[in-house]
């Protein structure tokens, strides 16, 4: 299960006795705060605390440049401005702290975002759940032929039912010697911070991962993407639907100018100036690698 019977009874007791509080909110950031959303077959994400909304965001833009930003009518403007032009202290005005529990390899490709502060479960002093990830069947798939950190076909019959049942055995073997190792029963028992290497990578931990909106925003633009492993991906979309509801005009911004712009190098705009003027431009005479003409076309 994704919640602990004590999480759920410490998360039923914070939302049964609300603070009055002069700082600023957003209803439907309260909705979600402490509430988990499931991720993956035992994980979850959960807002702790917050603080800002879109008017921190122009607040601080407006004590940083004065009256320069005075010709912006309203807020949502001056939020699309700032993300047009790539000002980011701004954004770094909002911050999140959130409770996550995700399979230690998805954990280790998220710790590369440095720009948090993060403290994660102790298996030194405590002990962990026998809880592994397991994809579903339809999440398995064979190795990309033309992208090394990538997927390719989906696995299917007892190619698939002998990878699951490896996953599940190896998974339950492993935690079973982790037991016995770690036991009393009669013996001292192995020192749990030494025990835990046993585990595999994709048993459950967890964390408070704390970050400010503009690395938020980052990290949704890397992990979010088509293009990023599924099984964090799922965690960044989840994160994504409470960004949408905390600050709305941020995240329409990042969605228009991030997600969904493209950026052009100086050999492409100037590519685009000359197929504009009716030149015919081919990857030999762009100045261009294949590799970048390639991207350059997909962009196109």
């Amino acid at each position: 299960m994704p919640l602990s019977p004590e999480q759920q009874a410490e998360i039923d007791a914070l939302r049964a006795e609300p603070a009055p509080t002069l700082r600023a909110t957003v209803p439907a950031m309260e909705e979600h705060l402490y509430r988990a959303a499931p991720v993956l077959d035992h994980g979850f994400v959960r807002v702790v605390d917050y603080m800002g909304d879109d008017s921190a965001i122009c607040q601080a833009a407006r004590v940083s440049y004065g009256r320069g930003t005075k010709s912006v009518s309203n807020d949502e403007g001056l939020i699309r401005y700032l993300m047009r032009h790539w000002h980011s202290t701004p954004f770094e005005m909002c911050e999140i702290k959130l409770h996550v529990k995700l399979p230690v390899f998805v954990a280790r490709q998220w710790i590369r975002h440095r720009t948090a502060n993060v403290n994660e479960y102790s298996a030194r002093y405590s002990i962990l759940d026998r809880e592994f990830y397991i994809p579903e069947p339809d999440a398995l798939a064979s190795q990309s032929t033309s992208n090394n950190q990538g997927r390719g076909e989906a696995l299917a019959g007892e190619e698939a039912e002998r990878v699951l049942r490896y996953l599940r055995d190896d998974a339950m073997r492993a935690y079973d010697h982790y037991e016995e190792m770690i036991s009393d029963d009669g013996q001292q028992g192995l020192a749990r911070e030494l025990a835990r290497m046993n585990l595999p990578a994709n048993i459950y931990t967890q964390w408070y991962w704390k970050t400010d909106l503009h690395n938020l925003l980052h990290f949704l633009r890397l992990r979010a993407d088509s293009h990023a492993q599924y099984e964090i991906r799922v965690y960044a979309e989840a994160i994504g639907e409470m960004v949408r509801d905390w600050v709305p005009f941020a995240y329409r911004a990042f969605e228009d100018y991030r997600m969904g712009g493209a950026v052009l190098s100086a050999a492409g705009l100037d590519c685009v100036k000359r197929m504009l003027k009716g030149e015919e431009v081919t990857q030999e005479t762009s100045g261009m690698s294949k590799g970048e003409w390639r991207e350059f076309r997909s962009i196109l």
